[in-house]
């Protein structure tokens, strides 16, 4: 039996320094060349507009951007080219999406008073444009417009343009798989936009005059995507009024933690569904039993020869490591320090160790709690932090497409006891004007 190509670690035997370096991302996804094509394209289009947009996506996506809308007679005819219960299984999905977010969005806080007559509260309020990238080219992933549209169809965003890639496997550049028309029709759009890569993010940075219409620049971008997406993300958002993005969302990663009591089978299954996403993919395998690390790489050798993307997976596992860990104290340590996007508990107390964990995109708890439950129907969205993102940042929720801003009531006898202590502290800062607004107040 072949090995697979995962890097085996001892963590007891790493120093601070060996410790990150084993836990490194895969160096592709911020190679230098990706950083300059990026740039190359973002200012190509702010320059040139649609023309640029139009050119790169011929260039690179061997189309034109092309809008789709969804009609009745579209919604029609994809539901008719799927087996009913491939159309049952969207709504399924759709239904506890929608169920998940609308129990999770947040709602106006009660006023607080801070002082006798002085009250404050958070209010909620929908961003206006949100620009969603979903993954496509050698896949439909209309799980991933489903979990983007869908929060922001709750959060009660205006404006929703979607994106992605034309499919590389269809007859013609024109066709879209028909799960992608049925879940746009369930998260409500009124059109899918077939275009990719970076000069896609381009044109829902600046906006573009093209064929088929007006895509409006986005005040927000969400979604995952190749190490191009997550590049052009990173510098638009840094552009004088550039857009905000919702994470850094690159290639896929996991890590699945386990005992000597797993079960091989199913530890491998869940890596593999992660490492046949993209050659950039990086799983992780962590356990506290060499002999259990042993059984899952056999097992893995033996399930991913059967694989339809087995070159995929293969190609992943380059960048794959299996580490042993004295406990699952360090294993958490593993976990903590790279701040998995996915994270696989599959140890005697599963529940117990989650509460050790501070730095992951999603967790799943148990033997039973595949990832890719989380992935399609579960309910809570799958576009997650990646690249260590998650030590900072979590997943898209409703919340993803809404800001807070502050509202606070003020009585003219909560002024007179606020503003004396405001002024003083805006002398003491050397602010006069401020100080002379509040006494106004404090003298009415």
């Amino acid at each position: 039996m072949t090995d697979t190509a995962f890097k085996r670690i001892d963590w007891s035997s790493l120093d601070a320094a060996g410790k990150k370096v084993a836990l490194a991302r895969p160096t592709q996804r911020t190679a230098g060349d990706v950083t300059e094509v990026v740039r190359t394209i973002l200012n190509d289009v702010r320059e040139r507009g649609g023309a640029a947009v139009t050119e790169w996506c011929l260039k690179l996506d061997k189309a034109p951007p092309r809008r789709i809308a969804i009609t009745p007679g579209a919604i029609a005819e994809a539901r008719n080219a799927l087996p009913p219960a491939d159309t049952r299984a969207l709504r399924f999905a759709a239904d506890n999406i929608r169920v998940f977010h609308q129990a999770t969005r947040p709602e106006d806080t009660p006023y607080v008073e801070t002082t006798p007559g002085v009250r404050s509260k958070l209010a909620w309020r929908p961003i206006a444009s949100a620009g969603l990238y979903i993954p496509g080219g050698t896949a439909p992933l209309f799980s991933s417009l489903l979990m983007l549209a869908i929060p922001a169809e709750v959060a009660g965003v205006r404006e929703r343009i979607a994106v992605t890639p034309p499919n590389k496997d269809a007859k013609s550049p024109w066709d879209v798989h028909p799960a992608m028309i049925l879940a746009a029709a369930e998260a409500g759009l009124d059109a899918i936009w077939l275009m990719g890569g970076a000069q896609a993010i381009a044109a829902l940075t600046f906006g573009a005059e093209l064929e088929d219409g007006i895509i409006p620049a986005c005040d927000k971008l969400f979604g995952p995507g190749n190490a191009y997406v997550a590049e052009a993300k990173k510098q638009a958002s840094a552009l004088p009024g550039g857009p905000a993005v919702d994470m850094p969302a690159g290639p896929s990663e996991l890590m699945v933690i386990v005992d000597r009591d797993a079960a091989p089978e199913i530890a491998a299954a869940d890596l593999l569904s992660q490492a046949e996403h993209d050659a950039d993919a990086q799983v992780l395998l962590v356990s506290t039993s060499r002999a259990t690390i042993d059984c899952i790489l056999t097992e893995v050798e033996v399930q991913v020869a059967t694989l339809p993307r087995e070159a995929i997976a293969r190609a992943s596992l380059n960048e794959a490591r299996a580490i042993l860990v004295r406990d699952l104290d360090a294993a958490a340590e593993v976990a903590n320090l790279y701040g998995p996007e996915h994270l696989s508990i599959q140890v005697e107390e599963s529940e117990e160790l989650v509460d050790s964990i501070n730095a992951a995109g999603a967790v799943f708890v148990g033997r039973f709690a595949a990832e890719t439950l989380g992935d399609y129907a579960a309910g809570p969205s799958h576009v997650l932090p990646t690249d260590g993102g998650a030590k900072t940042l979590g997943g898209v929720t409703t919340a993803s497409f809404m800001t807070t801003m502050s509202v606070q009531l003020v009585t003219e006898d909560g002024a007179r006891q606020l503003a004396p202590i405001a002024a003083r502290l805006a002398r003491m800062e050397g602010l006069e004007a401020h100080a002379r607004a509040a006494d106004l107040r404090a003298d009415a």
